[in-house]
């Protein structure tokens, strides 16, 4: 047998089936580095319009984790694909860097600041310390393939950050946002510092609830209200399952349009009077094993207001107040109002004048002023509390109740709400609710649910606490009238000189200044404020002190994207502060990603053990991988993270792999400068490759601008299976392998592949970086030194009306399909070993047959069978039927002899003396003038 191996068109590139990219990434990031690839991409984009993607700072403190991972490579699949969609869009990454967390990491190691340490040297360890922080997770973001400005990131701790972070506060606090109030706010006494509510999180805990009776004191009142005909002595029964706030109680409230009722019953053996509302007093009854109890009158709430009641264990006396935050979804109907205690109860007695009395200190302790409890921590006093209850005989009832109970995000413990002196961004003082509110429907939320859960968290919030009792944190850079509590009516500009020495110093400058350095004679009569900055105060500012500062950005933001918590966070923040400051929202867009669940559905957490590890994936499979699971998935639900998810993913990943590898190894000696075909002298099935491309690099263009990666990873999967893998290219190898090298069919079929790679790409690149830059370096022909200096490819062509249409490919494409289901159920049988083995009769309806009968004698290349004719449906004889409508099929081994070069079966195989074991298309490739195709 002769050797004709050496006249075949064999592929051959040097683009590797196996990646091996937990190998060849590190690499290439060396290279990416070593060109400074970022700054190629911020020169090339000069002058293009401008996309701006805020990076939400993540904290600077511990490893990344898989929702880091999700949240890095999302915004660097934004960004890039803006890049290839002909924007200029740089990535500046950031980090926050101030707070409590650092602030308790330090304290382990150096001890409290101002009892083992100096406030300045602990600052110090703090700043050592987020650096360290910062440069861990920095290296692996950067081992993501995520391209920024790594080396200008922006933290909250840089001096000049610190400074703007202090302006931005002047500009709120000159506009008329900002207070100081002695109000009740979360408090975590782990902490010993104010909450924001988005530090706080609601888990579910068990509390002791009491039924209290506060005695009335004026039975003349009450007899009047009930239209009693005699006096009753009588209580007004409050519930609780905060026992430990009673020693602050300073009034009950009762709602104005409620229905009341005075219950006589007999409760702990004794016969008694009670006040409760009447949706709830037969359940209080039940509850307190009541017996013979009978309503003795009713009276609406507002009949009450300011009857005096006893308090339950203090010689203090307590008013019935009117409140509109009472209900009937539980408890008595009454409530018991500690003004230091809760932001409803605050509320309703700045309406009375009551005063604000509050008993517990810093730590969560009783001052040692409070009577009877003094010295007992708040949340250990409870069952103290109860037994002085029952001993006064006031305890109606008490029982283990669960609910729904605040806790600090940070501890995981439960907090309390104290009254404390705070600075607060007033919500309503100025109107910044409304213009919040309004802002909002100029935004797009995307997914679209958004709109409405920041519609109602902002409209629902408080007053932000903005102060903290902190050390590590950007201060708060004011000066009040010890007298008066009023700002400085110097502020703004006082803030700006306090900046300006911030930016040379640090914060270290503000606790460092003398008050007589800025102030002069007047320092004597202001108090210069100790507190630091809400760390979220810090993040919402960067629109202000990054966003708007730095000369490469611009404000506002087109796009923010974070975890869909940030509505009660960041995306909140940064809204209240860009309304109080400048009016307007900080962005066009606001996008939101899901949590991480493992398999089971749960969110994933180091406790639980249920983590897979970012730094494990690219050890081992690598970083595309993890990025191409993270385009796979919809991450605006929930994102499932298993490692049966990630070998899927490598699977899917090869398929793509080896068809791009397909693409290259039959170039490898194609030179486009040469060897380009025009489109229209490409034959028919090249033209509709090309076209299919076209169709699909426009919809994977529109999913890009969507957002929705996931329908590129589909498609785009979707065609490397069907379009091509299944059809197209399995058509071609014949006509690449067989026919001579610089023939028409075979150039036509490399200019197609040369387009479709040239494409897809750039498809790849804002996903699966590393394979694109690979990819890239191996596609023949002229090009920009990176993919990532390119712009999506603009050399398809679309099919011209009139021509083979792609409904007339998709039709081949199903009756392909078809052959090939019945060539397997004959392999399956034995009755056929190779495809081309094959002789295939189509007995087809009219229709259909003239749509096969245009490619003549080439229709057998298109069904890479050794023999194809077309009849009509009415002759069918031993034919089966398919799917497709009009076809019926029947076939036959071939009885004719293969051809040992193109392992076609053709009767006209030993026709040749020169070259018997060839058909004689084989001999005209070799020694003739080759042959031609038309179509395929």
């Amino acid at each position: 047998m002769s050797d004709y191996k050496p006249t075949l068109n064999l592929p051959k590139t040097g683009f590797p089936m196996k990646a091996n990219l937990a190998q060849r990434e590190p690499e290439t990031l060396k290279r990416w580095q070593q060109d400074n690839l970022y700054q190629q991409i911020r020169e090339a984009s000069k002058g293009r319009p401008q996309f701006i993607l805020h990076d939400g700072p993540p904290y600077a403190n511990g490893d990344i984790h898989i929702g880091h991972a999700v949240n890095k490579i999302i915004k660097d699949i934004i960004v890039k694909s803006k890049t290839l969609n002909g924007f200029d869009a740089p990535y500046v990454p950031g980090w926050d860097c101030h707070g409590l967390p650092i602030e308790l990491n330090v304290e382990k190691k150096v001890g409290k600041a101002g009892v083992k340490i100096e406030p300045s040297a602990f600052r110090n360890k703090c700043r050592e310390y987020a650096n360290k922080q910062v440069n861990g997770q920095k290296k692996d973001f950067i081992r993501l393939g995520v391209l920024g400005d790594w080396d200008n990131p922006y933290l909250t701790m840089n001096f000049q950050t610190e400074a703007d972070t202090v302006r931005a506060l002047g500009k709120i606090a000159a506009n008329g946002h900002l207070q100081k109030g002695f109000k009740p706010v979360h408090w975590c006494t782990n902490c010993g510092s104010a909450l924001a509510e988005a530090e706080v999180e609601y888990q579910d805990k068990t509390s002791s609830a009491v039924d209290v009776c506060y005695q009335v004191l004026d039975e003349d009142a009450l007899q009047t209200a009930f239209a009693l005909s005699e006096n009753v002595s009588a209580s007004v029964a409050i519930w609780t399952t905060t026992p430990w706030t009673l020693p602050a109680s300073m009034a009950v409230s009762l709602h104005p349009e409620l229905e009341y009722v005075l219950v006589s019953h007999n409760a702990n053996g004794k016969a008694q009077a009670t006040v409760l509302a009447e949706a709830l007093y037969e359940q209080v009854m039940q509850r307190s094993a009541a017996s013979e109890f009978s309503v003795l009158g009713r009276a609406k709430g507002a009949a009450l207001e300011n009857l005096p009641l006893q308090h339950p264990f203090y010689d203090r006396q307590v008013p019935v107040i009117l409140g509109e935050h009472v209900t009937t979804e539980a408890g008595t109907g009454a409530v018991h109002t500690a003004p230091a205690h809760g932001v409803d109860d605050f509320n309703v007695c700045q309406q009375y004048g009551i005063e604000v009395y509050n008993p517990v200190g810093n730590n969560g302790v009783y001052l040692p002023e409070t009577e009877i409890f003094a010295g007992q921590h708040v949340l250990k006093a409870n069952d103290a509390v109860i037994e002085l209850l029952q001993e006064r005989d006031v305890l109606l009832h008490h029982e283990q109740y669960e609910h729904s109970y605040p806790h600090c995000w940070r501890h995981k413990s439960p907090i309390i709400f104290r009254a404390t002196p705070q600075w607060f961004v007033s919500m309503n003082k100025n109107g910044l609710l409304k213009k919040a509110l309004d802002e909002i429907e100029g935004v797009e939320w995307l997914p679209s649910w958004g709109k409405a859960r920041i519609d109602s968290m902002v409209n629902d919030r408080p007053d932000w606490c903005v102060s903290r009792q902190r050390t590590w944190g950007v201060p708060i850079t004011l000066f009040i009238d010890k007298q008066t509590a009023d700002l400085h009516p110097k502020t703004l500009e006082l803030v700006e000189e306090v900046a300006k020495r911030v930016e040379q110093k640090g914060i270290d400058a503000w606790f460092e200044l003398e008050p007589q350095e800025l102030l002069g004679d007047e320092a004597e009569q202001y108090d210069k404020v100790t507190d630091t900055l809400d760390v979220w105060f810090d993040s919402g500012v960067t629109h202000e002190a990054v966003v708007a500062r730095r000369e490469e950005l611009r404000y506002p933001a087109d796009l923010y994207f974070e975890g869909s918590d940030q509505h009660r966070g960041w995306f909140q923040s940064s809204l209240l502060t860009a309304v109080a400051i400048n009016g307007d929202a900080p962005y066009k867009q606001v996008l939101t990603h899901g949590f991480t669940v493992d398999a089971n559905g749960q969110k994933m957490s180091k406790s639980l053990g249920n983590t897979i590890a970012p730094q494990k994936i690219m050890s081992t499979m690598g970083a595309d991988i993890l990025r191409l699971w993270i385009a796979a998935t919809d991450y605006r639900n929930e994102i499932t993270v298993s490692d049966e998810n990630f070998k899927r993913t490598a699977d899917s990943y090869r398929r793509i792999r080896n068809t791009a590898r397909f693409l290259l190894s039959n170039m490898s000696e194609f030179d486009p400068a040469e060897h380009l075909v025009a489109f229209e002298d490409m034959l028919a099935l090249d033209r509709w490759a090309v076209d299919a491309a076209l169709k699909l690099q426009e919809e994977i263009i529109a999913a890009y601008e969507a957002y929705q990666f996931h329908v590129i990873y589909q498609k785009l999967h979707n065609f490397c299976i069907v379009e091509l893998g299944g059809f197209y290219l399995d058509i071609i190898k014949d006509r690449q392998y067989t026919m001579q090298a610089d023939s028409r069919g075979r150039r036509s079929a490399q200019t197609a592949l040369y387009h479709i790679v040239r494409a897809m790409v750039r498809w790849l690149a804002p996903i699966t970086s590393f394979t694109a830059d690979e990819l890239w370096q191996h596609i023949p022909g002229e090009k920009e030194s990176s993919v990532f200096l390119s712009q999506w490819y603009d050399g398809l062509q679309a099919l011209e009306e009139g021509e083979m249409s792609a409904d007339y490919w998709a039709t081949l494409m199903a009756v392909k399909t078809a052959v090939n289901r019945e060539l397997e159920t004959q392999r399956n049988e034995d009755k056929l070993g190779a495809a081309l083995e094959a002789e295939v009769t189509l007995y087809c309806s009219n229709a259909l047959a003239e749509l096969l009968q245009k490619l003549g004698d080439e229709l057998r290349f298109a069904l890479i069978t050794s023999s194809a004719s077309v009849k009509p449906l009415s002759e069918a004889v031993n034919a089966v039927a398919t799917e497709v409508d009009g076809l019926e099929l029947a076939i036959v081994q071939s009885s004719n002899s293969k051809c040992v070069r193109c392992w076609h079966y053709r009767e006209d195989v030993g026709a040749s003396e020169k070259h018997p074991e060839l058909c004689q298309r084989c001999e005209a490739n070799i020694d003739g003038e080759g042959e031609t195709r038309a179509f395929v």
